[in-house]
């Protein structure tokens, strides 16, 4: 199953409770909070309080991304503050194996995130250590880009390699997707996809997730 996954990044969070509680009604089942530095990405966000905030007023699946250096010193904290997954760059990674691996023993699910220029091959031989993979689709940094096209053919690319190692792990997708190119998102093998501004700057972010779920469902029926 597909899952529409929205991202706070582009919420209104002097109303988070509100807008969290408008993309619940609308079917969501996981929240995106994305974490920068203002080091490996330029920008600054949020941190393991915040991720506690959203944990407290919600029984959502929370989908922490960490854009930081030095994941492995701040991963556990956002498992504690209540994430349930968190995935953290390949590029910033020096022990990637190791990072995964304390991000499972913490009790999340561990995710590999790559780069829109950094090709797949990277991770042909760590894949069964990973529990999903996120590709951005955007240079990541800042919401309301366009989707990098190119970005398509990877995600063909990983769907391939996944089913010739019999992996089931999701293929996450985050960056400049809405109604007009969801279906080819889909079609491309994409299981999460993470999306923020058409969500919430539409002008009923309820009404947008239940029909990006409907969508999506259209989509992997054209597929099949």
């Amino acid at each position: 199953m597909v899952e529409i996954v929205p991202s706070i990044l582009s919420a209104d969070f002097a109303h988070l409770a509100d807008e969290i509680a408008r993309v619940e009604r609308g079917g969501a089942r996981i929240l995106h909070l994305d974490v920068m530095d203002g080091h490996f990405v330029p920008n600054l966000t949020i941190g393991p309080p915040v991720v506690q905030s959203v944990r407290n007023i919600t029984r959502l699946q929370l989908d922490v991304h960490l854009m930081i250096e030095h994941p492995d010193r701040y991963a556990a904290a956002f498992v504690r503050a209540g994430a349930n997954s968190v995935s953290v760059h390949y590029e910033a990674c020096r022990h990637l194996d190791a990072t995964l691996g304390m991000i499972r023993n913490e009790g999340a699910l561990a995710g590999i995130v790559l780069n829109p220029a950094t090709p797949v091959a990277v991770l042909e031989d760590v894949l069964e250590v990973a529990d999903y993979v996120l590709l951005m689709s955007v240079n990541p940094g800042f919401g309301g880009q366009k989707l990098i096209p190119y970005v398509l053919e990877k995600v063909r690319k990983l769907d391939r390699l996944r089913r010739e190692k019999k992996l089931a792990l999701p293929i996450e997708i985050d960056g400049g997707v809405h109604l007009d190119n969801l279906g080819d998102v889909v079609r491309a093998g994409c299981d999460w996809i993470v999306t923020g501004s058409a969500i919430f700057h539409s002008s009923d972010p309820e009404a947008t997730v239940r029909e990006m779920r409907e969508r999506a469902a259209q989509a992997i029926a054209v597929k099949v």
